[in-house]
């Protein structure tokens, strides 16, 4: 492979905050430092994590209203930059990089990524789009030249839905931990709930969504907060906020719970929090646990399908609770707050951003 000729596209609707899309950001930027080619292309140029992109790496505005609107423009960038391969991420995009390739009659190699499992997705389905996304998946992931599946809960569940034969799928943990990332979470933090003898603080991320449960994680924190003195803080913008902005009022919490919305940094505010609280009732791999983890703080989790137990090493590495219940992630907050000492975790090294782009690489080379 000639790096200085090789040309590398990645295709994601924007980038808005969410875990698929700060990997693949991280991703780009590994690329492009190790003197490739490095084309973002996306449906909409928007979101905060534009902010992240590299100078090194050129964003491609396609400037569609919509993932599916997007596909004529995809064609015409495939025709004229020809790159030597595309990444996609996300199932609605890796079905119209597909499709655009298929059009394009491009030589290009295509890998599309799995960032969650697709049985849940389809059973939570909330459009049209996503209830349809199986039927999709079983008639182009089969021209993909490779599917990355970001656990192996993911990569069974990929299989059971798809029907791909198992060698055509590969397991790749995410990009997650960078050397930026520590330097982020040294950086000071004004905040009047990171100061001395302040009442310890339960931190989560992620997006507003259902998949994440937050309202189990308000009612556990309402449960804790009856027998500890503690705050909560939700890091994360979405759909969900103002349902559980309600929740937080009917509970009377509303002076302990702060849902500040999306943030540039959420690392400093992991390294000063407590302990750290994934309460989803699916995942693909959550980075933000990885991350926890990485800043060395406790984590607690559901053992959600899937990705958690993975990461925590079947609960070695953080306390596994049953998804839905609030008393048991409740007990689980207060026993990490009370006992804050927590050994040294090395397992987030699996993660880092070196060992993907190499597995990366050795998909590339194989094309």
């Amino acid at each position: 492979m000639k790096k200085q000729q090789y040309r590398i596209c990645f295709f994601l609707p924007s980038l808005y905050g969410g875990g698929a899309e700060r990997v693949m950001v991280n991703l780009a930027s590994g690329f492009a430092n190790q003197d490739i080619k490095v084309d973002l292309v996306l449906a909409k140029a928007e979101g905060p994590y534009i902010l992240q992109v590299p100078a090194n790496v050129r964003v491609i505005d396609l400037k569609a209203s919509r993932v599916f609107a997007s596909l004529p423009g995809l064609v015409c960038y495939l025709r004229q930059e020809r790159p030597n391969a595309l990444l996609s991420a996300l199932d609605h995009a890796n079905v119209i990089a597909l499709l655009a390739k298929k059009l394009a009659r491009v030589p290009t190699q295509m890998i599309v990524s799995v960032h969650s499992n697709p049985s849940k997705v389809t059973a939570n389905a909330q459009s049209l789009r996503d209830k349809l996304m199986p039927y999709w998946t079983r008639l182009f992931y089969p021209q993909a030249d490779a599917v990355v599946a970001v656990s192996n809960g993911v990569a069974k569940d990929l299989i059971r839905v798809t029907g791909l034969p198992k060698e055509k799928i590969k397991v790749i943990y995410n990009s997650v931990i960078t050397p930026k990332l520590f330097e982020k979470a040294n950086e000071h933090l004004n905040h009047p709930w990171f100061v001395q003898n302040e009442p310890p603080v339960i931190l989560s991320a992620g997006r507003l969504t259902i998949a994440k449960d937050f309202p189990t994680l308000i009612r556990a924190f309402a449960l804790v907060r009856k027998q500890y003195p503690a705050r909560l803080m939700i890091l994360g913008e979405g759909e969900e906020r103002p349902k559980l902005e309600e929740l937080i009022r009917k509970l009377g919490i509303q002076k302990d719970v702060s849902l500040p919305g999306f943030v540039e940094n959420p690392y400093k505010y992991m390294k000063r929090a407590a302990v750290f609280a994934l309460s989803s009732q699916w995942e693909g791999l959550p980075t933000v646990l990885i991350e926890a983890l990485a800043v060395g703080i406790p984590v607690i989790s559901t053992d959600c399908e899937s990705g958690p137990r993975e990461i925590l090493e079947n609960g070695r590495f953080g306390k596994l609770v049953t998804v839905g219940d609030e008393k048991g992630l409740a007990k689980a907050l207060i026993s990490s707050l009370k006992e804050p000492d927590w050994p040294p975790c090395e397992a987030w090294h699996s993660f880092s951003l070196e060992s993907t782009l190499k597995e990366y690489m050795e998909i590339l080379k194989e094309g």
